[in-house]
């Protein structure tokens, strides 16, 4: 991703990416602390990027790769010629030894998983953090180890199977860490971050929303001028603060599309088209396809061909609908940060795809639109606080993901509309139980899912052959990685009664207990 013009305006970090799983956990650290950053990939990084760019400091991340093997990724050596300070986290610190004249070795002894360090000498990267002598928790996740460093670093923390896990060449400014300070497995991660950006390179955390609100509509005004913009609302938080922003920097030149599938929970349609029509005046079509899609889904139980149907089938009909709007110039999309990071491999080569995004790269060439992404800098929960801060009600922006797909990867095998409703109904009552207890806010993303899986059940002394359910929730803090919520046996008791007893077609609940990873937070 190439900077955006207006950041020359913010202080920014530049993170290189070396592969690592939590490379977007650096950068919401350092967004948390009001520091603009931005992840580019290793192989993307040269002479001329940094001169454009012009980092005020930079961060190597980790990586899969060994610095011992041939051909393993390097920093650029321009990095450690800009006079800015660099902090290297796991294969980062490596890498600056390996570059700098020290030395990296295979270690018998792999650290993954917690650790404990001892710090050992006082640096500007431990200030009222860490104390000499002092010990702590952190994250480690490294085969290979630091052997020797480089002339000018001097270690300042230890573990039992990493001698060099905290380095530093204070005149450089130049610090190594072996464990990773970007999760939260590392407790004081984010306040050692805090004190890289802040203390060591002196960045003073201009980075807000009010300020990126301000910032965004200027912007948005200049690319657009007097032309035309449609917006495809998929009724979801990011599509809509997209429509909401949009529409404050140009009013009556947006019009919003609503593609209704007949995928998505109860009553989202009718929310949607009352919050933009009545509470925000914004133009909007609504085109009511539940028939097409379920047409189309009919017969199809491949996740990865659910979901390419949905989205070419939402751009068929986006596009006859657009088409229809006189002099539409531009196409306004909800896009995201984490989904246009270009993900790299070690050696640079594609990334393996998980699952297909639905907006990424789905303008068609037919509709000869230009882009407009205003939320393509932000994470998720910076989407919901830009969202407030345009004053979208809390109870909206709030609101857990729902994928683009909608129900239909919700429902593993065939999607039917007879499946869909049985799930709407299902979803409703769970969601329902989950705010009366309390814990709607306490839980990243809570959803049922509706299995192709049967089971005999007994019902008013009658033998029944229903569909079982699962119930999932799970907590997080950017969805890159997630835990199950421990709910009380109580709780889940009380909402397998109320499914099975309200819903036709359930007889048995069961609840989804696996992390991420190795699962995904949806099932498909």
């Amino acid at each position: 991703m190439s900077p955006h013009p207006d950041s020359d305006h913010h202080e920014r970090v530049l993170i290189v990416d070396f592969g690592s799983q939590v490379t977007q956990l650096i950068a919401r650290r350092l967004r948390e602390a009001g520091v603009y950053c931005e992840i580019h990939p290793f192989n993307r990084v040269d002479k001329a990027m940094l001169d454009d760019f012009v980092p005020k400091a930079v961060i190597l991340s980790g990586g899969p790769a060994s610095v011992k093997a041939e051909a393993s990724p390097r920093a650029p050596q321009d990095v450690f010629e800009l006079g800015v300070p660099v902090l290297g986290i796991c294969y980062g610190e490596q890498t600056i030894c390996a570059q700098l004249g020290g030395d990296v070795e295979r270690s018998d002894h792999r650290e993954f998983g917690r650790a404990v360090v001892e710090v050992i000498e006082q640096s500007p990267l431990f200030e009222g953090v860490w104390e000499k002598g002092s010990s702590h928790q952190v994250w480690m996740s490294h085969g290979d180890r630091v052997n020797a460093i480089p002339e000018g670093f001097k270690i300042i923390a230890q573990s039992e199977g990493a001698p060099f896990a905290a380095i530093a060449d204070e005149t450089r400014r130049i610090y190594g860490v072996q464990f990773h300070p970007e999760v939260v497995h590392t407790p004081d991660g984010a306040k050692l971050l805090r004190n890289f950006t802040r203390n060591i390179a002196g960045l003073t955390g201009d980075w807000s929303m009010a300020a990126f609100r301000e910032e965004a509509i200027a912007r948005i005004r200049e690319q657009v001028g007097d032309a035309r913009v449609i917006c495809g609302l998929s009724g979801g938080v990011d599509s809509s603060v997209a429509a909401v922003l949009i529409h404050e920097a140009i009013g009556e030149q947006l019009t919003c599309v609503f593609v209704d599938t007949g995928l998505m929970r109860a009553g989202e349609g009718e929310e949607v088209v009352r919050l933009f029509r009545d509470s925000y005046n914004i133009p909007l079509i609504h085109v009511e396809a539940e028939d097409l899609f379920l047409g189309k889904l009919a017969g199809v139980d491949d996740p990865e061909k659910k979901r390419k149907i949905i989205g070419a089938t939402f751009i068929d009909v986006f596009d006859a609908e657009a088409s229809k709007i006189e002099n539409a110039e531009f196409l306004a999309q909800g896009t995201l940060y984490p989904d246009v990071i270009e993900s790299v491999s070690f050696d640079g080569g594609p990334s393996v795809t998980i699952k297909s995004h639905h907006n990424v790269g789905g303008l068609p060439e037919r509709m000869n639109l230009k882009l407009v992404e205003p939320l393509r800098e932000l994470f998720k929960d910076e989407v919901r606080a830009l969202g407030r801060e345009l004053g979208l009600p809390e109870h909206f922006v709030g609101r857990h993901p729902f994928p683009g797909p909608g129900l239909a990867i919700r429902i593993p095998g065939e999607v039917t509309k007879e499946k869909a409703d049985i799930l709407r109904k299902a979803d409703t009552i769970y969601l329902d139980e989950i705010r009366k207890a309390g814990l709607y806010d306490a839980i990243w993303q809570a959803f049922a899912v509706l299995l192709p899986v049967r089971t005999v059940g007994v019902m008013g002394d009658e033998r029944t052959y229903d569909h079982v359910l699962a119930l999932r929730a799970v907590t997080s803090t950017d969805g890159m990685t997630a835990d199950y919520y421990p709910f009380p046996h109580e709780f889940l008791g009380r909402c397998a009664t109320r499914i099975i007893n309200e819903v036709r077609g359930v007889n048995r609940v069961v609840y989804d207990v696996t992390s991420k990873p190795p699962g995904t937070i949806e099932w498909e």
